[in-house]
């Protein structure tokens, strides 16, 4: 009875995991919804996510059509410190996802940041792009300018270069490099390949460092440029095509790999660019562009990334998120993108 049930059940996804790729909800809240009675099947009503269903299927969720799945993007988030990177937190912090814009549609980020650790990331509708741009296997660059409490020396800094074990985990050689020191504290500029978790402040505890700001400035072709801290960038489609190498959608609303040989265009570069002044002032970050001066998304060109994020003890509490950035905040780091 249980092999005849099963061959009944067509082939497909499950209609929970349909309904979030769609933007409903997210899975978990798609079985409640699921289970109240809200969600039909070729008219009949379904009360267990246990369902296989296929573009075929005509689903409705309280009486309206399902959307189509949209095609695959990426917003570009400068993350405040002070927020976790998480749906729900146990402790009850605030989240990224309680500051960003209310008429953003569901997200999800790829990778994290730290409750500590502020700006650029990213965020995708897409499971497909979110879990193939976070493997090791993508090799992206991730850069982060780093403030740290000591006065580091290159021979201080070489084990990280070399690659560093600390309690008993391995670290990947990292870029550090020493761009100044500024009283107690000293400004460096970090690269890595992987995203182990406080991997940045636990190899440089291992030195005798102490981390008390962290800023990413990129992750791989993206940058923060000068995006404002706060604000949301949606990257143009076309460069998710091109620059990531994907095509729009596949038949079941997901990403897919670009045949081999499709040549990828550039894109312009954001402010800043290469030969970006070192790190401001507070005062100097004040002086920012005209409200409402849009420079194109954040993505690397060559190799040129947008210049040093302004130096800055923190931010005097949160403003809601826009759509559109306006004047100055923490941009990249040493005329290089991450």
């Amino acid at each position: 009875m249980t092999d005849d049930a099963t061959s009944q059940t067509p082939p497909g996804d499950r209609i929970a995991k349909v309904l979030a790729r769609a933007g409903v909800a997210s899975r978990r809240e798609a079985e409640r919804m699921i289970e109240a009675g809200r969600v039909r099947v070729n008219g009949r009503q379904v009360l267990s996510p246990a369902l296989n269903v296929t573009p075929a299927d005509a689903i409705t969720v309280d009486g309206a059509p399902l959307a189509d799945p949209e095609p695959p993007r990426i917003w570009l988030y400068h993350k405040p410190a002070g927020l976790v990177t998480t749906d729900r937190d146990e402790k009850g912090r605030e989240t990224i996802y309680d500051a960003l814009p209310e008429d953003m549609p569901r997200v999800m980020s790829i990778g994290r940041l730290d409750l500590n650790s502020e700006g650029l990331l990213l965020l995708t509708n897409d499971g497909a792009v979110k879990r193939r741009l976070e493997l090791p296997s993508t090799g992206w660059l991730r850069r982060y300018r780093v403030r740290v409490n000591g006065r580091p020396e290159d021979k201080t800094l070489e084990p990280l270069r070399k690659g560093i074990t600390v309690e008993g985990e391995d670290f990947q050689p990292m870029t550090v490099t020493l761009d100044r020191q500024q009283g107690a504290n000293a400004w460096l500029t970090v690269g890595l390949r992987e995203g182990k978790n406080r991997e940045i402040r636990r190899a440089m505890e291992a030195v005798g460092l102490s981390v008390n700001r962290l800023i990413r400035i990129s992750y791989g072709p993206f940058q923060l440029g000068e995006l404002k801290q706060g604000a949301v960038e949606e990257v143009r489609r076309k460069i998710v095509r091109d620059q990531l190498g994907l095509e729009i959608v596949d038949d079941s609303g997901t990403a897919t790999r670009k045949p081999a040989g499709v040549t990828r265009h550039s894109t312009r570069r954001g402010p800043g660019g290469k030969g970006a002044p070192a790190p401001r002032s507070p005062s100097d970050a004040s002086k920012g562009k005209r409200p409402g001066q849009k420079p194109g998304p954040q993505v690397k060109r060559g190799g040129a990334l947008s210049g040093k994020p302004a130096d800055k003890s923190g931010d005097t509490g949160r403003t809601r998120p826009s759509t559109r950035p306006a004047g100055k905040g923490p941009s990249g780091g040493s005329g290089k993108k991450r």
